[in-house]
């Protein structure tokens, strides 16, 4: 019996058993061809070819039969999905044809798909529901307003929703950009430059905490083991949740002082020094060294809650105490502080958890005004050493 009338037969068993799919033979390869679901619309059916990449013998029937089963059940069971049988060089080709809700949805899955640690999971949960979420739903949004399908256009528009210069806009152009990245999408050659945002240089820096103020503030706060988070986070410039994730053993009167935060938050491990070293006595953050117990009793198991609902609390206990500052101004005045004591901007960045260009973008304002002054301070130096006639 030859292939052709094989192929025939293995095809009349699958008809009589209700497929709508059949092996074909095509050149020196054999293919599936019949009803599949549309690559735009998978509630729309049209006759379709995958191609199995198998070589037209004996071997490659037997192998094509087992696909050709797979599919059938795939499809009954509806969970069929093309990016299972499409050779990856028309990957980028059919991410395009997706609808724009698919392929959001597939990137969110990508995004959770490495991370099997609890700890990283929990992580990523807080950066997708504050950092992913709210400007991704957007697109959606104007995708729909717009009843467009260049991408482009969508890109664009959702991200000049949000005010020129805003973090929103900066954010979102993060966002996007790495969604085109996942898509393999070229995005237009000015959308670095439309999605450019801010660092505090443009935003109300003069509004941020001096010393005698943040040690007026601790001052006011009734509750001692919120002190103790107030002074961590106004010594080490700590973001809210990363209080509850320090190894604070360094603090007893033998240690360096040095904390490290664990790799469990938002930017994973790195160690930390205090600006200014004598507030440790101040706000006797020594005794957290020999009882960490010491901070508020609150939830951190990250099965059960998220590294966002921890940093919450900590919000919600300055608007409780109407300290009239937000906990991250503390951090943001941690950091100008450094600047002041000539700490380089790198080794600052590293002590921040983020990477040298954010730093220097944000801080931008107060490190251009410590090189001006360092500027004038060596020309002042020279002129005290040249005599005039």
């Amino acid at each position: 019996m030859n292939l052709i009338q094989e192929i025939n037969n293995v095809n009349d068993k699958f008809a009589t058993e209700g497929s709508k799919l059949r092996i074909e033979k095509r050149g020196e390869k054999l293919s599936i061809r019949g009803l599949l679901p549309s690559k735009s619309n998978e509630n729309h059916y049209k006759v379709q070819r995958i191609s199995l990449g198998l070589k037209a013998d004996q071997n490659g029937l037997e192998e094509a039969k087992k696909k050709l089963q797979l599919i059938t059940l795939q499809l009954e069971l509806d969970q069929f999905n093309w990016m299972n049988w499409v050779k990856q060089t028309y990957n980028k080709e059919l991410k395009n044809n997706l609808p724009l809700q698919t392929k959001v949805s597939e990137f969110e899955e990508f995004f959770f798909r490495e991370d099997k640690n609890v700890y990283f999971t929990s992580t990523r949960k807080t950066t997708w529901k504050s950092s992913y979420k709210p400007y991704l739903k957007r697109l959606l949004t104007i995708q729909k307003e717009l009843s467009d399908e260049d991408l482009n256009n969508i890109f664009v528009a959702t991200l000049k929703s949000y005010k020129e210069g805003s973090r929103s806009r900066k954010q979102c152009g993060t966002t996007l950009s790495v969604l085109a990245k996942f898509l393999e999408h070229k995005l237009p050659d000015e959308w670095k430059i439309v999605a450019k945002g801010y660092g505090l240089q443009k935003a109300s820096f003069r509004d941020l905490p001096n010393d005698n103020l943040i040690e007026e503030l601790w001052e006011q706060i009734p509750n001692k083991s919120w002190k103790y988070v107030f002074g961590l986070m106004a010594t080490y410039g700590l973001r809210n949740h990363e209080v509850f994730f320090c190894d604070l053993s360094s603090l007893r009167n033998d240690g360096d002082k040095i904390i490290r935060v664990l790799p469990t938050t938002k930017t994973g491990e790195h160690q930390v020094w205090p600006f200014h070293p004598n507030w440790i006595d101040k706000f006797e953050l020594y005794k957290l060294g020999k009882n960490p117990e010491l901070l508020p009793s609150i939830k951190r198991d990250l099965k059960k809650t998220t590294l966002q609902n921890i940093g919450k609390k900590i919000t919600d206990q300055f608007k409780r105490y109407s300290l009239k500052i937000k906990p991250y101004d503390l951090r943001h005045a941690w950091a100008v502080r450094t600047i002041f004591y000539d700490l380089p901007d790198t080794v600052a960045a590293r002590m921040m958890g983020h990477s040298v260009s954010l730093h220097t973008q944000t801080y931008h304002h107060w490190i251009t005004k410590r090189d001006q002054q360092q500027a004038v301070n060596n020309a002042l130096s020279k002129h005290k050493k040249i005599n005039f006639i």
